[in-house]
């Protein structure tokens, strides 16, 4: 499959879980990938490892997606690798960091959440839409928090998956008369890192056998759907939040 051919694609947080089988897929459908880690760089090389056993392009780019210079950086180091024009922009740089209630949120924790989830998008998406002609995509990460609240302790990280969600609809209406694409996904429980770190068992279960497919998502499945979102094979799709959970929820 190529239907990414000849495409320059950017990946934030691509180097693990999710953004790691989003760089994979994008590379296995022909496109050269800027593969941006953050705290390991490791990660970030071994994804341009698996990417380039298959044939693939691609390079590891170390960014803080927060800090404009480090952002700077990153454009630069794309232009350098593979040229002035970006196609695709995927901003999948997120965290949860911690589970807290309204009394345990502080100044530092309510910027933190805030900057990773949302400032990034932004500033990432400003920095890189020069570089997009007509037929770009960018494909925004939301979640399925932004849109119930999510589970205990997350009112904050949900409320700035929905400032990612109500971005993204702006931004295409901004785009659209360029020729630019703006969508994002809302997955629900897919089976990654971030659940290991913040999801009970007790819970993850219970969500799955709530879930009319009976089970977690996958990652290369979220990828599969960014693919797609990326491509000519969804030419009149923009500004939608595009939910991905098993049915658990709909839109």
């Amino acid at each position: 499959m190529s239907k990414l051919k000849g495409k320059v694609a950017v990946v934030t947080g691509g180097a693990r879980d999710i953004g790691r089988a989003v760089s994979l897929k994008l590379a296995k459908e022909g496109a050269k990938v800027v593969v941006n880690y953050f705290d390991n760089e490791d990660q970030g090389r071994e994804t341009v490892k698996m990417i380039e056993a298959e044939g693939g392009e691609a390079i590891a780019v170390y960014a803080d997606a927060t800090n404009l210079d480090d952002i700077n950086n990153l454009v630069a180091k794309t232009k350098e690798a593979f040229g002035n024009e970006v196609d695709i922009l995927v901003n999948v740089a997120g965290g949860l960091f911690a589970r807290k209630t309204i009394d345990q949120i502080d100044e530092k924790f309510y910027n933190l959440v805030m900057d990773v989830n949302f400032k990034s998008a932004v500033f990432v998406t400003q920095a890189f839409v020069s570089s997009m002609k007509e037929g770009g995509a960018i494909i925004n990460f939301a979640s399925q928090a932004g849109r119930d609240g999510g589970g205990p302790g997350a009112s904050l990280y949900a409320a700035s998956k929905g400032a990612v969600s109500t971005f993204t609809r702006g931004l295409a209406k901004e785009l659209g008369p360029k020729g630019i694409r703006v969508n994002a996904l809302n997955p629900g429980m897919i089976a990654t890192k971030f659940h290991d770190d913040f999801t009970k068992d007790v819970v993850r279960e219970k969500v799955a056998s709530s879930t009319p497919l009976r089970r977690e998502g996958k990652a290369c499945e979220v990828a599969d759907l960014v693919a797609y979102l990326a491509s000519e094979e969804s030419s009149f799709i923009t500004g939608n939040n595009i939910d991905i959970n098993g049915g658990l929820a709909f839109s």
